[in-house]
């Protein structure tokens, strides 16, 4: 048999964390640290690997029922190499330090059990209850894998250059950065988009740092049940930022 597909063998590498393509991760297991993934976002493996559910303590299920936000995880453990992809997003991965980073859960793969995880709100500049964002702070050393839709765009921030992100585009931060919530220019517009341009909630970035932002607004279902197409959500589009606030801010000001 021949075809161009016997190209595209598995990477050989040392490396823990390999992009084996733009949109599957390679993951080596060695026996001792173990690595947490997406549930169900395992496509192939090698080798001796045990996959479980990951336990979630009283107060990260406290958190995610209060929130919405959180991680469903497996942890892969033994001997071997594991292949992740999430419906052919793109994967890029990133070494988590000392400055630590601010991630939106929808768009996490993979990363490793050393790292900690912190569910943190991003306040509107308006006060006005329910209209924040919920985010995960990604704390201690190691690696993570990150999903976008499309190749993304790494934005620095530095104290002369803020930027300003749409709030369903937006990926990732350098936790260090001062973030604020925002809406329109005067606070009687804050339950509609930007007049008539289709823009609406978005995070403004002041300080020391980066921001990973997406070129789309609307993520692919990340909840869809197995066997059920592409039916049940729609990751930060459709239920993160901007629907979720505008319905929180129509129902308060009824």
């Amino acid at each position: 048999m021949q075809s161009p597909l016997f190209g595209l063998a598995e990477t050989q590498s040392q490396d823990r964390y390999v992009v084996q393509n733009p949109q599957l991760l390679r993951v080596a297991l060695t026996g001792q640290d173990d690595v947490l993934a997406r549930k169900g976002a395992m496509v192939a493996y090698q080798g001796l690997i045990d996959f479980d559910g990951e336990y979630q303590s009283q107060g990260q299920r406290r958190a995610r029922a209060n929130t919405g936000e959180g991680l469903d995880l497996m942890r892969c453990s033994g001997q071997g190499t594991v292949y992740f992809a999430n419906l052919a997003q793109y994967v890029h991965v990133v070494d988590v330090d000392q400055e630590g980073m601010t991630v939106d859960s929808a768009y996490v793969l993979a990363l490793d059990s050393t790292l900690h995880t912190e569910v943190i709100a991003v306040d509107s500049q308006y006060g006005i209850s329910g209209s924040g964002k919920y985010q995960l702070n990604i704390s201690g050393r190691g690696k993570i894998a990150l999903m976008t839709s499309g190749q993304p765009l790494m934005m620095h921030v530095t104290p002369d250059k803020y930027v300003n992100v749409d709030a369903d585009a937006i990926v990732a931060w350098s936790s260090a950065l001062r973030v604020q919530m925002q809406a329109q220019t005067h606070s009687s517009g804050v339950r509609r988009r930007r007049g008539n341009t289709g823009e609406g909630w978005e995070l403004s970035f002041l300080g020391q740092g980066f921001a990973l932002v997406q070129p789309s607004e609307v993520m692919p279902p990340q909840n869809a049940a197995i066997g059920q197409g592409a039916g049940a959500q729609f990751g930060v589009g459709q239920q993160g930022a901007h629907a979720q606030n505008q319905n929180n801010v129509w129902n308060n000001g009824r």
